[in-house]
């Protein structure tokens, strides 16, 4: 079986992807001393020691169950037949800046994956380079979706990767808002790439998969279970640079990857809501200890982009109003005027405590701004600014 690469990068070896593919199979993510091991000896012969028995009992522990199984072949095949691949450390696409920060956590759930089963166009290395981690409820309101689905299209359209977990609520209308625009994104599976779960997803996996990136650590035809959600999280977290949490309970798998997001190095975003929603409470409670409050693209943007030049602008900071400009006195002289009445020069100057003289000034310059009216005598807002 060949292996496709690069243009000009030698294909990755056979017997390297064989052993990677069974080192896969036979040992449950995370598996730090076998990952060890591999770092240490390679692939081939951590593979070949691992088969006959020849290992320390912490990756004995962690691969004697299933070491009898070999179905490299078979999940490379199976692999191909539904368009998919094994990526692996030795490939040119491999992300091994964004996947140093799980050698040096020091924590054994933050152990980096062996190898990645992935299916779509994108490089993944190349995906990896700007991107931004949305993941947020399942069970999402409205207001929500709505958020998530924003501000990932504005993270798209400006060329960053959006990543997560294709789940139903927050993660679907992340990929979905980054797909409108025709942006990149990259779904990280707990179950085999070969497999559409949640099977309501399927088509927009599918999506995924005809543009981005559909990853997983399990081998073809491995189905979901509620460990391994929590273990692909730190996936999800060490593809980005930071992770935004978009709606969250207190008790979820956002905030697993959240905290795995901090444990590797990276920034937490969080997107506050009602005080008294239930789905928000893990993103407010996020903002307390530390995360970073935004709340939409530019915000994110100014975060994880480049530094000095994704700055984000203040809300309104371009919209301008008739009594911008105005100094201090003329300011005071135009609070003072009433909504409707009309009233005299010595009035207006009593009211806004500025001497007459000042005031007389003041109304010339508001005069000519079309800010006040004068009428027998007297001084008012013009008809349209009576609100």
């Amino acid at each position: 079986m060949s292996e496709q690469s690069p243009t000009g990068v030698p294909p990755v070896a056979q017997d390297v992807l064989l052993a990677r593919a069974y080192l896969s199979r036979v040992a449950e993510p995370p598996a730090p001393a076998l990952a060890r091991l591999v770092a240490e000896i390679g692939p081939v012969e951590a593979a070949r020691r691992v088969l006959e028995g020849r290992v320390s009992e912490p990756v004995a522990e962690e691969t004697s169950a299933r070491r009898a199984v070999q179905r490299a072949e078979a999940d490379l095949a199976a692999a191909a037949a539904a368009g998919a691949r094994l990526l692996t450390p030795e490939h040119a696409e491999w992300p091994h800046w964004p996947f140093a920060a799980f050698e040096v956590s020091g924590r054994r759930e933050l152990a980096p994956p062996l190898a990645l089963w992935v299916r779509g166009p994108g490089r993944l290395a190349a995906l990896c380079e700007q991107s931004v981690a949305v993941v947020g409820a399942r069970a999402a309101t409205g207001y929500g979706s709505h958020v998530a689905g924003d501000v990932s299209a504005g993270l798209a359209d400006r060329g960053f990767t959006v990543v997560s977990g294709a789940a139903i609520g927050i993660d679907g209308a992340a990929h979905r808002g980054a797909l409108g625009v025709e942006g990149p994104t990259v779904a990280v599976l707990a179950c085999g790439v070969d497999r559409a779960y949640p099977a309501g997803h399927q088509m927009l996996l599918e999506r995924i998969a005809g543009s981005g990136l559909v990853v997983s650590e399990y081998p073809p035809g491995s189905v979901p279970g509620r460990h391994r959600f929590l273990v692909r999280n730190r996936l999800i977290a060490g593809m980005a640079a930071g992770t935004l949490v978009v709606e969250a309970g207190l008790r979820s798998g956002a905030q697993r990857t959240a905290a795995d997001a901090t444990a590797l190095g990276r920034l937490v975003m969080a997107v506050p809501g009602a005080v008294t929603s239930g789905l928000s409470a893990g993103c407010h409670r996020l903002i307390r200890e530390g995360a970073l409050l935004v709340t939409r693209t530019e915000e994110v943007l100014e975060a994880v982009g480049r530094l000095g030049l994704d700055l984000a602008e203040t809300p309104g900071s371009g919209i301008e109003r008739p009594t911008d400009g105005l100094d201090p006195v003329a300011a005071v002289v135009h609070d003072a005027l009433p909504a409707r009445a009309h009233r005299e020069t010595r009035w207006l100057a009593m009211e806004a405590g500025v001497p007459i003289g000042a005031v007389r000034v003041a109304l010339v310059d508001l005069e000519r701004r079309g800010l006040v009216e004068h009428c027998d005598g007297r001084w008012r807002r013009p008809r349209g600014d009576e609100q």
